[in-house]
């Protein structure tokens, strides 16, 4: 899967955050970095959602605007 990310370079090294994903953020002292960090970071982010999720009903709604 793909997911737009946010990078944004700090007095640190960079931020990283991904829109679709609330809470879901991350930091490294180098892009490279920061980018590893942030697929390690989304990948627990969707292990932890998946057990939450796990005993309830899921369905998809359609939203038009």
């Amino acid at each position: 899967m793909k997911y737009k990310i946010v990078l944004k370079e700090t007095e640190e090294g960079y931020s990283v955050s991904v829109p679709g994903l609330p809470g879901c953020w991350s930091q490294g002292a180098t892009e490279d970095e920061a980018l590893e960090n942030i697929r390690d970071a989304i990948q627990e982010y969707l292990a932890a959602r998946d057990d939450l999720v796990k005993d309830a009903v899921v369905r998809e709604v359609e939203v038009t605007s």
